[in-house]
């Protein structure tokens, strides 16, 4: 990966660095040309200065006067840095030019210059206009440049400059040598640079493989470095180290599920076969065998509970699962709980009430489901009382929630134990009295609230346990203050009180 992003890059740069390194090229050639055209015409415009001053004399009348003398020199000068062939006309025809230099240095050049090329390039000049004209016709392309001379604004004669295009052009190829050595460098550097940078780049993103494929592994203790790279790397390091902890977490809750059940199924299943084949193998003698029966239906029954209750909790995780929500009194619901469970109460003879501030009190909820929530509590109090203990079961509305309790004066539970209560399997009473639930009823309480996006609590209380669960309320009739006792305000102030 790092090796194909690298030549990604570099042949971005590369192609960049060449389209500039061109542009650059051109646009210098460019400049070169049109400085040392520049430059030609200043020295014609020079000569035809010197030739307008002849005083209106033909040229030819001072072929070996001091003027001749003068634009031969200069002449010469531009034929030295030029290689050019150097003509100066009038209008008379007579011409003065540096013929015989030209071609003794360089004659196939002198042999090259076209008649017609002149005769087209002269009339231009001689009808008062400067020219610059690139010629590719021919042996080797050529640079023209020509000026007029005038007297009393009129166009008298004409300076005619020509020179090889490779002579004004010179240079060049040391420019485009230069070019590619700075073209070189740059890719050099950049090379270098890109490479230090991916890989500083790359580093959190090794690591982040790594972890990635220690996770993949089972383990899950890989953490990345939340403090290094930039902001957006080490906002990825965050969310990545808080996906590991909810996995960690989740699956150390996995094997704690997956423990606790083999725990709980392994306890009947192992009774129950234990005392069948001990009456089978005649071990238990036959007038006992009623009794074994009894602890055989007893742990079946118990061992069906679990699973029900496995199945209803998993039922209940499922992201798609949605409350059925209908309107019914909360209050007859918690009366009809007492009756269901009337058998349990009168076998410890323990005093239930209900006792209800407002009545009715209609709430919207999914019915069959809360159902649910008052049953595994009551149960959970029933459990948990001892015989002549009493259990209360109350409703009120606060701020458009209906608030249920379930009351009892037992043992309580424990202060370590209270932030375990709703966990999975967690019996509070698991060292001293096995036996007595799966610990997975308040669990499936919890759920079930939290489908209905409220909230189910344990309280504070001097004596035994009490919790509460709220409901959205379908009305909020608020509780008459003269028809509470001073002992029921008293009491639900200290709850209020305890609870914040």
């Amino acid at each position: 990966m790092f090796a194909r992003i690298m030549a990604v890059v570099m042949a971005a740069i590369l192609i960049t660095t060449l389209g500039l390194s061109a542009v650059w090229w051109f646009s210098m050639r460019n400049q070169q040309i049109d400085a040392r055209l520049d430059y030609l015409i200043s020295e014609a415009q020079d000569i035809a200065y010197l030739a307008g001053n002849v005083n209106g004399t033909e040229i030819g009348t001072f072929w070996g006067s001091t003027t001749r003398s003068i634009l031969g020199r200069k002449a010469e000068k531009v034929n030295r840095e030029f290689g050019a062939y150097i003509a100066v006309v009038d209008r008379a025809g007579n011409v003065m030019d540096n013929m015989r230099t030209a071609y003794s240095e360089d004659p196939e050049f002198v042999s090259s210059i076209s008649g017609e090329d002149i005769s087209a390039a002269l009339e231009r000049i001689l009808s008062g206009e400067t020219i610059r004209i690139r010629l590719d016709e021919g042996s080797a392309p050529t640079f023209t440049v020509g000026v007029p001379f005038m007297e009393d604004r009129t166009v008298i004669g004409a300076v005619f400059i020509q020179t090889k295009a490779q002579r004004i052009e010179s240079g060049l190829s040391e420019m485009a040598g230069r070019i590619a050595l700075i073209t070189g460098g740059i890719m050099l550097l950049s090379g270098a640079a890109l490479f230090l940078f991916i890989r500083s780049a790359m580093k959190p993103l090794n690591k982040l493989t790594e972890a990635a494929g220690a996770i993949a592994e089972g383990d899950f203790s890989p953490r990345l470095d939340e403090k290094r790279g930039d902001r957006k790397m080490r906002q990825v390091n965050e969310a990545f180290n808080t996906m590991t902890r909810k996995l960690e977490n989740l699956e150390e809750s996995r094997r704690e599920f997956v423990s606790n059940v083999s725990h709980e199924l392994h306890t009947p299943i192992t009774s129950i076969r234990g005392f069948a084949e001990g009456m089978a193998d005649g071990v238990i003698p036959p007038e006992e065998h009623p009794k074994y029966l009894r602890l055989v239906a007893d742990e079946s029954t118990r061992l069906s509970g679990l699973v029900d209750d496995l199945l209803a909790l998993s039922r209940l995780e499922r992201d798609d699962v949605k409350p059925d929500y209908s309107v019914f009194d909360i209050n007859e619901m918690l009366r009809r709980a007492i009756i269901r469970r009337m058998e349990d109460l009168d076998r410890k003879n323990i005093d239930v009430s209900c006792d209800p501030e407002v009545d009715p009190c209609p709430v919207r909820a999914d019915s069959d489901r809360i159902e649910q929530v008052v049953i595994n509590l009551l149960d959970n109090a029933i459990k948990f009382t001892p015989e002549g203990g009493k259990i209360t079961l109350s409703s009120r509305v606060r701020n458009g929630k209906a608030e249920v309790t379930v009351r009892d004066n037992g043992a309580g539970i424990a202060p370590e134990d209270r932030e375990k209560v709703f966990d999975r399997f967690f019996t509070a009473d698991r060292a001293h009295t096995s036996g007595k639930g799966t610990g997975l009823g308040l669990s499936i309480c919890q759920r079930i609230m939290e489908m209905h996006g409220q909230t189910i609590r344990l309280l504070d209380t001097d004596e035994g346990a009490a919790f509460r669960f709220t409901l959205e309320a379908a009305e909020t009739p608020e509780a008459a203050p003269e028809n509470r006792t001073e002992n029921e305000a008293e009491e639900a102030s200290g709850e209020e009180s305890g609870n914040a």
